[in-house]
């Protein structure tokens, strides 16, 4: 990612000794202060802030290709949440059928995320195609190949091409299990809901 050479931790410097300056001298810094410190970064100071937001919200994700004809995933545009996943396969789904799919790729991510599997729209109201479990989990210290199981809701049979979209995979943050301490009860605090469930608020 493109970010003009700024370690976050400088352009943290930057802006607590900006912030010093502003307190000690009780007004802001004048524009020929502001300026000199712009051109040396060579960019203005709110287009630095923008960037450093950019790169502190940034994750990494490693993709292998794990079969020659695999598709590297993409977002089509920047506000997506999803990213495309292809079959590396061609697949008969008969009538009301199931198939697991395989995409040909295996994802690394940070802890404290999953990328969950969710079926594509485009595929739901054209085809009849969707992802059966969904969302599908995929967890952090999984490093296998990514497949997906692909429901045909159609009463005749669809052919998956090979390259063909059949998911989308969306990183999400999730608590993992090593924060979480399942603590044996036989007891709850009263909420106000209590046990009201299917139905309870109408329809």
């Amino acid at each position: 990612m493109e970010n003009n050479g700024i370690d976050p931790k400088l352009w943290e410097q930057i802006q607590n000794q900006f912030n010093e300056v502003k307190k000690e001298a009780g007004v802001e810094p004048d524009e020929n202060y502001q300026e000199e410190l712009e051109g040396i970064l060579g960019m203005s100071l709110d287009e630095l802030g923008r960037e450093f937001e950019v790169m502190a919200k940034s994750k990494k994700v490693l993709v292998r290709k794990l079969h020659d004809d695999a598709v590297f995933p993409k977002y089509n545009y920047p506000t997506d949440s999803g990213f495309d996943l292809h079959s590396v396969e061609t697949i008969e789904i008969g009538p009301f059928g199931r198939a697991l799919i395989p995409t040909g790729l295996s994802f690394q991510f940070p802890e404290e995320h999953e990328i969950q599997v969710r079926p594509k729209s485009g595929l739901a109201i054209n085809m009849g195609i969707t992802v059966l479990n969904t969302p599908g989990t995929v967890d952090q210290g999984y490093s296998g190949e990514i497949k997906v199981i692909v429901f045909n809701t159609n009463n005749h049979s669809v052919i998956i091409e090979k390259g063909m979209k059949i998911a989308q995979g969306v990183l999400c943050p999730v608590i993992n299990g090593r924060y979480v301490e399942l603590t044996d009860t036989n007891q709850f605090n009263e909420t106000d809901r209590g046990d009201n469930g299917f139905g309870s608020t109408g329809i």
